[in-house]
């Protein structure tokens, strides 16, 4: 059997020598300094680890911030696709009503930086190290450069021009005063040949690996660096490179549609053939919020959740009956407050005696009701998985030679494991199947960190959000391009007038 290792925050331990002498001061052995850090592998190993803690959090027992929750919040409130009913910051989000004060934006900025600022202080220090060997280095420094390609791959779909930081800058002691934004393609330019890089050093998998003392499935891999490579030349509608890479990806033989969809993301299921690259947690060591944020409001099982993160029903109406990711929703359930939760049969519409009109509808995606019942969860969260990898080479090829076969097939394959209508290939013009493809991202990817992008990337996020708002009686706020990337949070904005908001929301 295969071990899952958790990949877990390592950071600086205080220990103490204690003595009964009231005169002994604590003598601190292990707090990582300028002077007594990165003299070992384990100071490599643990400087690695610190960087993949930043993708969740790292503090242990308040683990909700960058992918293990907030970073949803610019990803899919934003669109047609996530609801928030409440009020403040994630409310304006929902609403697509945002501006520059708002909170959540402010803070996915900060935990992405963080993390390009452990990495890049890792990449540092780590260079320099003598007491591992050029292979040890090279592996550690690719697992961090492809850590820090995630960041900026996120910074640069959020915000698009960023103040690009690397190792180099370290030499500068004053390179933080004033820094100027990065022209997007120069960052791209840079992540491409980091990824390029990265992608020839890492290893397939971790099975009896030289670096590690187990399979540390979490890690990156050279199936991960191809992925998220494929992922920006799609962004850059490269469609000849996208075709060409993901066909790499594939050629590597390591990854596999996982037989169930609601099983996939079960909190049981830490790791299965799908995953590429994801973020790992364990409820008794190391869990994250995404039960509490996403778990339905007064329910009988998982009592006690906040249902934040919820899908309009527009979105969840669009779903076909026998699909069977329509099944991880609660849309409909007796609550604890005796009432029946449910739908609406229309936009304002009074519920009679007994019934709860829900605004909007909980996704069991991260709130598995055959999972254990607790505060902190264990539940995996997807960055790069395999139906993803699928569903963006039918769109590359559905872009240089229309609805072949091959394409109709990739699409198939997903929309099977779901038992989803598939699409036959004489049914679609090369229009036709694009909407079909972005519909089908929609419904595989939603709350996985993909829809806004997914939405600019086809031209559609105005036409469609607008779309979703005047369909639920709101009022249709998308302008593009203003609303093409967000506004620099204000906070960073006072800190540094290099980050003009002129022309953004």
């Amino acid at each position: 059997m295969k071990r899952y290792k958790i990949i877990l925050a390592i950071t600086a331990v205080v220990l103490l020598q204690f003595s009964c002498k009231k005169d002994l001061d604590p003598v601190v052995y292990s707090s990582l300094t300028s002077t007594n850090a990165f003299k070992t592998k384990s100071d490599a190993i643990a400087a690695v680890n610190a960087v993949y803690a930043r993708l969740k959090g790292p503090a242990v027992g308040d683990n909700f911030d960058y992918w293990t929750v907030r970073h949803f919040a610019l990803t899919d409130l934003t669109t047609d696709v996530g609801h928030c009913s409440l009020g403040g910051d994630p409310g304006q989000l929902s609403n697509v009503q945002w501006n520059s004060a708002n909170g959540l934006i402010a803070e996915d900025w900060r935990q992405i930086y963080k993390l390009i600022s452990n990495a890049n202080n890792a990449i540092f220090n780590l260079s320099k190290m003598t007491a591992i060997t050029a292979e040890e280095k090279d592996q550690f420094l690719s697992e961090i450069k492809f850590l820090r390609a995630v960041a900026y791959m996120d910074l640069t779909d959020a915000w698009g021009p960023v103040i690009l930081a690397t190792e180099k800058d370290l030499e500068n002691p004053n390179y933080t005063a004033s820094a100027s934004l990065t022209p997007l393609d120069q960052i791209e330019t840079f992540l491409i040949n980091d990824l390029q890089a990265v992608a020839a050093t890492l290893p397939v998998n971790y099975a009896n690996n030289k670096f590690y003392s187990s399979n540390d499935v979490g890690r990156a891999t050279k199936g991960a660096a191809l992925t998220l490579l494929a992922k920006l030349y799609l962004r850059q509608h490269q469609w000849q490179k996208v075709v060409d890479v993901t066909k790499q990806v594939m050629d590597l033989k390591a990854y596999s549609l996982f037989p169930s969809y609601v099983g996939l993301f079960a909190e049981s299921n830490k790791w299965c053939s799908e995953n590429i690259f994801s973020v790992l947690s364990d409820a008794n060591v190391n869990g994250t919020e995404l039960l509490n944020h996403f778990g339905p409001l007064d329910h009988p099982v998982l009592t006690d959740r906040w249902q934040y993160y919820a899908v309009t029903w527009d979105f969840y109406n669009s779903f076909d009956d026998a699909d069977d990711r329509k099944k991880l929703f609660f849309a409909e359930y007796l609550g604890v407050d005796k009432l029946v939760h449910k739908q609406a049969p229309s936009i304002g519409a009074s519920p009679p005696a007994g019934t709860f009109y829900m605004p909007d509808v909980a996704t069991a995606k991260y709130a598995d009701p055959n999972g254990a019942n607790t505060y902190y969860d264990g539940h995996s969260v997807n960055i790069l998985r395999y139906a993803d990898v699928l569903l963006s080479r039918a769109e590359a090829i559905n872009e240089l030679s229309g609805p072949n076969a091959e394409c109709i097939d990739l699409i198939n394959q997903v929309k099977g494991r779901s038992h989803a209508k598939l699409l036959v290939a004489a049914n679609y013009t090369q229009t036709t199947l694009k909407d079909a493809i972005l519909q089908e991202r929609g419904w595989e990817l939603f709350y996985e960190g993909k829809r806004r992008a997914d939405l600019m990337r086809f031209g559609k996020y105005e036409a469609i959000v607008n779309g979703y708002l005047k369909r639920t009686s709101q009022t249709p706020t998308v302008v593009m391009p203003r609303d093409q990337f967000f506004p620099y949070p204000l906070n960073q904005v006072n800190i540094n007038p290099n980050l003009n908001n002129a022309g953004r929301q």
